[in-house]
Order: C-alpha cells, then structure tokens, then sequence
C-alpha cells in the first residue's frame, strides 16, 4: 500500500461505499437524494460484501479483486446499459434519474476497474516487497559473512 495508485483506489472505492451507504439509508427512511436505487434488499447485501471485500483489496488480494469487479459490474452494468438504452430511445429529454443513474453506475464500476487493474499492475509488489532502508542488512551475504567469521574469532578471557 505504498503506491499512490494502491492508496487513491481504496480511498476512491471506500468513498464511493460510504456514498452507497448514505444512498440506502436515506431510501430507507423516505428521503429523496436523486439517486435511485435498483433493490434496496440487494443494495444492503451488496455493502456487507463490499465492505468485507474492501478489506481484502487491502492486503493486495487478486481474488477479492476480481471478485468485487464482478460484483459491480453485475450490479451497475445493468443499470448503466439500461439508462443508455433509455436516453438513446428517447427523442426528447430523459428525466434526471436516468442521468444520474449512469453518473452512479459508471464510477461504480471505473472504481472497481481502478482497484483491479491497481493490484493487477503491481501483482509481484505484494510477493516480493523490498525496503531500501532494511534490504542492505538482511539480504545481504557478505555481511552475514563477516558477522560470523568475526563471531568465531571472538574469544575472550574471564578473570
């Protein structure tokens, strides 16, 4: 998570989880905020799962990635395809909804793309992580060498 693109993915997908999360408590309590939502039911599984996936995309796995990817696209796409097939049917204007359905969907799923191809980039990093400040004494042979020919050579006298 040293990367500036590991940290703007995560930043990214869980702001976009707490806006969801504001979305579905307000269609629950009966407020209006422009966005609708597909399934309120689903909605609400989909954020325990987000959020447990969020996780996983933390410690740089490739399968919780994939996996949230799936499961945006499964949910947002239709949306998304739909609100286009909307406004292009339409001759006049569409309503706000279906505009700010796409504006939804499609940062649903440039997040999950984003946080995909973020972990997918740097796959090796999270096998193989090095530290410039602490490489130079542990992966170095010479200097164990040393350490342990001085170590054998080291006998002192007791009074």
């Amino acid at each position: 998570m040293k990367q500036l693109s590991s940290i703007l993915s995560l930043l990214f997908a869980g702001l976009f989880w707490v806006f969801r999360v504001v979305l579905a408590y307000t269609t629950a309590t009966g407020k209006d905020m422009g966005f609708p939502i597909q399934d309120f039911n689903i909605e609400v599984i989909l954020l325990f799962v987000t959020l447990i996936l969020l996780v996983f995309i933390y410690k740089r796995n490739i399968i919780a990635a994939i996996i949230y990817l799936l499961v945006y696209a499964g949910y947002f796409g239709p949306q998304l395809f739909n609100a286009i097939m909307t406004i292009a049917s339409t001759e006049g204007m569409s309503d706000i909804y279906t505009y700010d359905t796409i504006i939804a969907s499609a940062i649903g799923i440039a997040v999950a793309l984003f946080a995909f191809l973020s972990i997918l980039a740097d796959r090796n990093r999270a096998a193989h992580p090095t530290d410039k400040k602490t490489d130079w004494f542990y992966k170095n042979e010479e200097y164990d060498r040393k350490l342990d020919d001085r170590a054998d050579k080291n006998n002192y006298r007791t009074l």
